[in-house]
């Protein structure tokens, strides 16, 4: 029987991952990177990722390349380009390239192709990205969900700032809703199966072209 025959269904054809280029200081960072990578396999769900193959970024991407020959990845390469890799069937590695304007779009670009997005432990560069891709769902240029894999309560302080956000007025409940977390891959991937969207009853629903302040390409939409 083929290993695909025994993958679980999913709603997401892809997902994105921000996380360290570091694999930290405890090793039950580097088990959970791990454990995602083979929880996206086992869901057939592809990775895109930001290219990089150190760290805890390095572990989610080599975990999914051993665990099946079918699995499919999308590596976003800083240096103004777009690189698609992609293990088909074969096990053969094709690399695509797609020149980007700067940092800014290949984000976009990254986010454009996610069904959903997760943030393992990292430092500056995740913590950036991640709260932009909940920033672009407030102002509802997309309805993804956006998910904390918060191993060991590494996320605990940013949930608690959230949350103190929210009492003191400057977030609202339902932007809260956005922010997704759980402590293990497979139950933070279950709760991004159920999540559905909650916004301002009045909150207009913006598109890329409102929010891209003159950098990205004219025809440029990350919205689904």
């Amino acid at each position: 029987m083929e290993k695909e025959s025994h993958m679980k269904q999913s709603r997401f054809k892809r997902i994105c991952v921000f996380c360290g280029s570091s694999q930290g200081k405890k090793r039950s960072y580097q088990d959970a990177a791990v454990e995602l990578g083979r929880e996206l396999v086992s869901r057939n769900i592809d990775l895109v990722y930001g290219g990089g193959r150190r760290g805890l970024m390095g572990l989610v991407s080599h975990a999914v390349l051993r665990m099946y020959y079918a699995a499919c990845m999308h590596a976003c390469i800083c240096h103004f380009k777009l690189n698609w890799i992609i293990v088909q069937s074969t096990g053969e590695t094709v690399e695509e390239e797609k020149a980007v304007a700067d940092m800014h779009q290949r984000k976009a670009e990254m986010a454009r192709h996610s069904d959903a997005f997760i943030a393992l432990p990292g430092g500056y560069d995740t913590l950036e990205e991640l709260l932009e891709v909940i920033t672009w769902a407030q102002l509802r240029i997309h309805d993804k969900p956006v998910g904390l894999l918060n191993v060991d309560g590494y996320y605990n302080s940013l949930l608690s700032f959230i949350d103190k956000a929210v009492e003191e007025g400057f977030i609202s409940p339902s932007a809260r809703q956005i922010v997704v977390s759980a402590p293990t891959a497979r139950e933070l991937v279950k709760k991004l199966e159920e999540y559905i969207p909650c916004h301002e009853r009045d909150a207009p629903k913006l598109n890329w072209e409102m929010e891209k302040l003159a950098v990205y390409p004219e025809d440029y939409n990350i919205s689904r």
